[in-house]
């Protein structure tokens, strides 16, 4: 493969966004170029489906392995056949990337290049991803419905490197940590795209699923809306209700 010039590969290093033409996506969105162009320290991308989030979230990643070397990405699901997946969105890319550093080992889950970055892929488990260090940058997928003890297991990798975290998801219920840190967590960037709103997904297509799916769900798939789960007992906005932070004292009167 033809290397690409010195002049086109200095302008790729200035404009990541370069290297998402250059695979052959020709049409990114506004949000997904500017997630592109300058990439947050901590993103929340709460999204519905199919808008384009793991393909932000993978040209990311192949700019970090390649104008950030050596660096480590890790990339995180809920199961591995779903962070293999994401892992898979992120090969393709690098395989159509002219010039791309030649790789030193290739498997299902890990890829190595000559340059000495690395992409790992790994179940969202904070057994298993306990041990790595000094990653650049974390992509966990369906955020929502990993383990709550992920977000503790996972954010000291990035304390020596000072790298990013990508936490991507559609809603899943009002509950756990992609929840708690979307509703009121604190050092965030936020995205919110609703399936609704990309135009490469054809309207007859979202109101079948309206259809098919009901109000509820489809809201919580492809509109960003979070629901309580069916058939909770109670709304979580009237056992918030029930908590209070302050109370008047109790006051007892003194025996006669």
């Amino acid at each position: 493969m033809m290397a690409p010039s010195l002049a086109a590969d200095f302008a790729r290093a200035l404009d990541p966004t370069l290297i998402a033409r250059d695979v052959g996506l020709d049409q990114l969105d506004d949000w997904q170029a500017r997630l592109i162009d300058d990439p947050p320290k901590r993103l929340l991308c709460c999204c519905g489906r199919q808008v384009g989030k793991s393909t932000a979230a993978a040209v990311c990643a192949l700019n970090a392995l390649i104008y950030q070397a050596p660096a480590t990405v890790v990339m995180i699901s809920p199961s591995l056949r779903q962070s293999v997946e994401l892992f898979r969105t992120t090969h393709a890319l690098y395989a159509r990337l002219a010039g791309r550093p030649a790789a030193e080992y290739e498997s299902l889950t890990r890829l190595e290049l000559e340059n000495g970055s690395r992409v790992i892929s790994l179940p969202g488990s904070e057994k298993t991803v306990r041990g790595l260090a000094s990653v650049d940058l974390i992509v966990v997928d369906e955020a929502a419905r990993v383990e709550d003890a992920l977000l503790a297991a996972v954010r000291p990798m990035l304390a020596v490197s000072n790298g990013s975290l990508f936490a991507l998801s559609t809603p899943a219920g009002k509950r756990g940590w992609f929840y708690e840190q979307w509703m009121r967590g604190v050092g965030w960037s936020r995205i919110s795209v609703k399936s609704t709103e990309c135009s490469r997904i054809d309207p007859a297509f979202l109101q079948g699923e309206r259809e098919a799916l009901g109000p509820m769900l489809f809201g919580q798939e492809y509109l960003c809306e979070f629901h309580d789960e069916e058939g909770a007992a109670f709304l979580t906005e009237l056992i918030s209700a029930a908590f209070v932070s302050s109370f008047p004292p109790f006051l007892s009167r003194s025996p006669a």
